[in-house]
């Protein structure tokens, strides 16, 4: 049996999760299916996330407090009830399949067809716009980490922010530019904003390009 540690203190979200599906991935590629990942992590929030993760990718799963941390043992093999070093019981989520576990630790899983998400604003949700503009950065971060990902990307009304100079997540984008991911902005929106000059990832579009791609897309995505 291989084991393994991933320590996540002072990582915020989604970064322990990320971090926990990449360590399962190499995992995966090396061929260890019989394994202890442990992943530390510093708060409530994170330990649920990367429990739930770890239990949808079909492994067992179980967390003791030390130290004022979170140890989750993360534990591949055989399904049966045993206890870590750590002297839990580890329980398994009812629902975990083999299926699943190809999904969620398959390296470059695909589906088929063309999935176009649109991004209508430069913050998340509804509410606080601090809050907003924080968990957008962490959306498009978190995008750039997953497959498979939307083959199109627009950017519509103060999502063009995102696109353009000073924007916090130009890096990402770029990146995901440069893997193939193909992004647009509105050009009736860069007008709007006086942005049409700093553009500084991917493409002008206009509404007739949006609407057309949006037809013929298998998936469209509304953010």
């Amino acid at each position: 049996m291989i084991r393994k540690e991933i320590d996540n203190r002072g990582l915020a979200c989604p970064q322990p999760v990320l971090n926990t599906k990449k360590a399962l991935e190499e995992l995966a590629r090396e061929g260890h299916t019989d394994f202890i990942l442990t992943v530390i992590v510093d708060n409530e929030a994170a330990r649920e996330n990367v429990s739930r993760f770890a239990r949808t990718a079909g492994c067992l799963v179980s967390a003791v407090e030390k130290e004022g941390c979170y140890h989750i043992i993360v534990q591949g093999g055989e399904k049966k009830e045993g206890k870590t070093d750590v002297g839990e019981p580890l329980k398994e989520e009812a629902g975990s399949t083999k299926e699943e576990q190809s999904c969620c630790l398959g390296e470059g899983s695909q589906t088929s067809g063309e999935t176009v998400m649109f991004i209508t604003s430069s913050t998340l949700g509804q509410g606080s716009e601090e809050l907003g503009k924080i968990l957008m950065r962490s959306f498009i971060f978190t995008l750039k980490e997953i497959s498979p990902r939307p083959s199109k990307l627009f950017f519509l009304n103060s999502g063009v922010f995102l696109t353009t100079e000073g924007s916090p997540v130009l890096e990402e984008l770029s990146q995901l530019a440069a893997e193939g991911v193909e992004i647009f902005s509105c050009g009736t929106c860069l007008d709007y904003y006086n942005l049409k000059d700093k553009l500084r990832v991917g493409q002008v579009t206009n509404m007739y390009d949006s609407v057309e791609s949006m037809q013929s897309a298998t998936k469209c995505i509304v953010v």
